[in-house]
């Protein structure tokens, strides 16, 4: 499975009680949805953030289809994640419009300032960094999304002042 988790270390294939809990709840009230697998690991995420390596077995025996089906669908879609994220998700657009108006600039500058790549956390577990590809916001490119926020032009400075804002324990 493809991780997600801080520094690139592997994802855990351990789930705490609580966590085994809310994978078993949420395959309950969601089991006999037609298409299940989707919404069950949207709540999944939607309660811890990401999808526990653990609850894969539980999610497809709960559904009567294979794990590999289910580890298909959770690393094919990009928001699914197999590792907790950091405090604040970052998601920069990489979609043609915020691509033409600097993008890789931005993201190149982000992967400086946090010292991680896309697809990874920070060692001190306070910033993830994602790409997507379109937030909708093209007019007013390049654009990211900070904890669901969305900004649009953005540049060196005002990347600057939103880490800063970040590790000042503002948000969320």
């Amino acid at each position: 499975m493809q991780s997600n988790a801080p520094n690139g270390a592997a994802a855990s294939t351990s789930a705490t009680a609580a966590q085994l809990a809310a994978v078993d709840d949420a395959i309950a009230r969601l089991r006999d949805l037609p298409g299940a697998l989707l919404p069950i690991l949207h709540a999944i995420q939607d309660e811890l953030g990401f999808v526990p390596p653990a609850s894969v077995e539980r999610i497809a025996r709960g559904l009567n289809i294979s794990q590999a089906d289910v580890h298909g669908v959770i690393t094919f879609y990009h928001d699914f994640r197999s590792a907790p994220p950091g405090r604040h998700v970052l998601k920069l657009c990489r979609a043609e419009a915020c691509q033409a108006m600097g993008s890789q600039r931005i993201e190149a500058h982000l992967e400086r300032k946090l010292g991680v790549g896309m697809h990874a956390t920070t060692a001190d577990g306070a910033v993830t960094l994602e790409p997507v590809y379109c937030l909708g916001n093209c007019a007013l490119s390049p654009s990211l999304q900070c904890d669901g926020q969305l900004h649009g032009r953005m540049d060196e400075q005002r990347v600057d002042a939103l880490l800063a804002e970040l590790r000042s324990g503002g948000r969320r």
